[in-house]
């Protein structure tokens, strides 16, 4: 698709004139070229047009920038003094609610400008570069860093608006637990599993998450800064591969060995840890343990000069932990210590990522974490002295995008990781809207997706055998048409101008719409929140939920109640017609959401193809062992049998098209094969049949 095209129709209606004017500057090139030479004039009046696009955008995300920081002060003002109230009313945390629903609404609409225009500018720079053979790329990158209206990622907003919006989520009530539990466990298990986010829908993720668990930040009281959601790995292995090898073909028992740190370089404690896969049958779960070290004692205790004694003498002293979790630590020491020693384990690949957690403090039933600027680089001293004698390299710390390295020592991973980790040990099934998030359009499912093992198949492929198997669905684009099962949605509802509160009045003449239908609709359609854990029905569609959700907050709103929501949030309303309002429920009624195929989908869909072939190979090999090494009567069976092999190979590869396109548009129907087995269970037979009836006729006649 044209990316004009793509810029019409995704551009918010209301900022139209702040978007980047790209058919204008198409125009210019169009109407010289190829036709007439480009000459300086005309590449002055280009770059003259561009400059002021970028000030346009520029100007304008710095404006709305500061509309919502100074939105979300208001609101948590307002939020706090409403939790300081001896007995708030619960109409107040609801108008709150959807005053917060238009501020997250506000920085998606902001996000996806500041991606939509950050494209456009650089498709626009490369068609100019090469249809004109003026290279202006270099000078306008220098332009763009002076007005770097992309690098705003929104991070530090999206953490305000998930502590506002768990408070009112929460009542104004205290959570209890620890803030920090998911820093401080030292041995845990879950089920996770993994997806990649296209940057497109990083923000929009975020903001959709949030609404249902809360940002998880270890240090409330500190003012956020960029380092504080780094993490930085460095993962050990030896020139054999051997702990790559476990991982990749997910052996019994394969490990994982990686020191860790969060934050920057000064950090001065590091976790050294190690996971340990299991397989199903074994009864056991994939498990992670880890044990802190100070970071000035980490290149001794590697070389065996630092004993696990000396390690765990303080910890003992000061009581923090039982002697049951201690032990349990020091063991882990000891193994780790021996294994790096005896198989030469040494430093291989650091992986860097920032990540925003999402997780109830000291809850850790259901964990969602989000890495993004993921970096995959060579810790290795192969062909370069990297690490050195040193644990890590000292040369790079959390300068993310790390340009002071060769490009043989990094890979910048073009996608966010998503990964969602439930604990199975409590036997309960995922929360019905976790379900509908990882089959929506924003992410793409990769099981058993390792940030290590890329690391190794990307930097050291020359040293490796074995390659992931995803690594071909990098070269596919990943976006999928959005869906309307899930999103962002702007608090959106009807009023007109003779829209009284007073509710004593039930006129209505059809015409016009009453304060309650107002409300009815903005919080069927803007309370999106459900309790994290509770009971869900799995067969309702999300449309329908929502208008549930919505219909109970409602049931709790008195007429006073509604004017609180009203004139709160009486900028979110728009005027509509009732014939509008008729068609949206109309719409609304009829769509059926159809949750986006996964890729294990197209993979059953390959396993059963292969399993055909299988088949064939084995039926032609038969064959031809008749056909060389047998009589006459051989031969002819020979015949048949590769003439059934030819019909079981041609329905095969049929059936495999027919339910790919199936597949690919979403149908909904039975994939299952009806009649092939029958069929060829029955060819077999004949088959058979006329062997024995040739091999019976021939022996009859000698």
């Amino acid at each position: 698709m044209k990316f004009g095209h793509t810029l019409k129709t995704s551009l918010n209606p209301e900022w139209t004139q702040f978007y980047l004017d790209y058919d204008a500057l198409k125009t210019i090139l169009k109407n010289k070229l190829p036709y007439i030479e480009w000459q300086e004039e005309d590449e002055s009046k280009f770059v003259e047009k561009l400059e002021k696009e970028l000030a346009k955008v520029y100007n304008f995300q710095k404006v709305k920038l500061s509309e919502i920081t100074k939105h979300i002060q208001q609101e948590t003002q307002e939020v706090d003094a409403l939790c300081e109230k001896e007995h708030p009313e619960e109409d107040e945390f609801t108008a709150c609610e959807v005053e917060l629903s238009r501020i997250i609404a506000d920085v998606h609409d902001l996000g996806k400008f500041t991606r939509l225009n950050y494209t456009g500018f650089l498709k626009i720079i490369k068609k100019h570069d090469k249809v004109t053979n003026w290279i202006t790329k270099p000078m306008f990158i220098a332009r763009l860093n002076a007005k770097p209206f992309y690098k705003e990622n929104y991070e530090a907003l999206i953490i305000r608006i998930s502590t506002l919006y768990d408070r009112v989520r929460t009542r104004g009530k205290e959570r209890g637990g620890d803030s920090g539990a998911g820093g401080k466990q030292s041995a845990f298990v879950r089920n996770t599993t993994k997806y990649w986010v296209h940057p497109d829908n990083i923000t929009e993720l975020k903001l959709i998450i949030l609404k249902h668990l809360p940002v998880l930040v270890f240090n409330p009281n500190k003012e956020f800064e960029a380092q504080d959601s780094a993490i930085s790995s460095v993962y050990f292995d030896n020139d054999d591969f051997e702990l790559y090898m476990g991982r990749l073909d997910k052996t019994e028992g394969a490990e994982a060995v990686r020191m860790r740190w969060y934050g920057g370089m000064d950090t001065k404690t590091i976790f050294v840890e190690r996971k340990t896969h299991h397989e199903d049958w074994t009864g056991e779960k994939s498990v992670k343990a880890r044990f802190p070290i100070k970071e000035k004692y980490l290149n001794a205790y590697l070389k065996g000069d630092y004993t696990t004694e000396e390690l765990f003498s303080k910890m003992k002293e000061q009581g923090n932990k039982s002697e049951k979790e201690i032990e349990d630590m020091e063991q882990l020491a000891q193994e780790v210590q021996y294994s790096v020693l005896t198989r030469k384990f040494h430093p291989m690949i650091r992986t860097f990522y920032n990540r925003t957690a999402f997780q109830l403090p000291g809850d850790a039933r259901v964990r969602i974490s989000l890495d993004t600027e993921l970096s995959l680089i060579r810790e290795d001293n192969n062909g370069a002295v990297r690490s050195g004698d040193n644990w890590r390299r000292m040369d790079i710390g959390v300068d993310y995008p790390f340009k002071q390295l060769p490009d043989d020592d990094i890979c910048r991973f073009p996608y966010a990781v998503l990964e969602v980790k439930l604990q199975t040990q409590f036997g309960q099934e995922p929360p019905q809207w976790i379900t509908e998030l990882v089959n929506s359009h924003l992410v793409e499912s990769v099981p058993k997706f390792s940030k290590f093992i890329h690391g190794c198949a990307t930097l050291l492929e020359d040293k490796i055998n074995v390659l992931p198997f995803w690594l071909p669905q990098m070269e596919v684009d990943i976006r999928k048409p959005k869906t309307n099962t899930i999103g962002v949605r702007r608090p959106d509802a009807i009023h007109s101008s003779s829209t009284s509160f007073d509710s004593s009045s039930d006129v209505n003449d059809g015409s016009k719409l009453t304060t309650t239908d107002s409300v009815r609709i903005t919080m069927a359609e803007a309370t999106e929140s459900t309790p994290l854990l509770s009971p869900r029905p799995g067969t309702k569609a999300a449309s329908q939920q929502d208008e549930e959700e919505g219909a109970s907050v409602l049931k709790k709103l008195s007429p006073a109640g509604l004017q609180t929501v009203f004139s709160k949030s009486k900028t979110i309303f728009k005027r509509k017609s009732p014939q509008t309002q008729q068609q949206q429920s109309q719409t609304r009624s009829r769509a059926v959401p159809v949750a986006a195929p996964s890729a294990k989908t197209f993979f059953a869909n390959e396993r059963t193809f292969l399993s055909w072939l299988r088949f064939t190979l084995l039926l032609g090999a038969l064959s031809i062992g008749l056909l060389n090494f047998s009589d006459h009567v051989g031969r002819v069976s020979a015949v048949i049998f590769t003439l059934l092999a030819v019909f079981v190979m041609i329905y095969a590869l049929y059936n495999f098209h027919v339910r790919a396109n199936s597949i690919a548009r979403k149908d909904v129907g039975d994939f299952s094969d009806k009649y092939g087995p029958a069929m060829l269970t029955l060819f077999m037979v004949v088959a058979v049949l006329i062997n024995f009836y040739l091999r019976l006729g021939s022996e009859g006649i000698e």
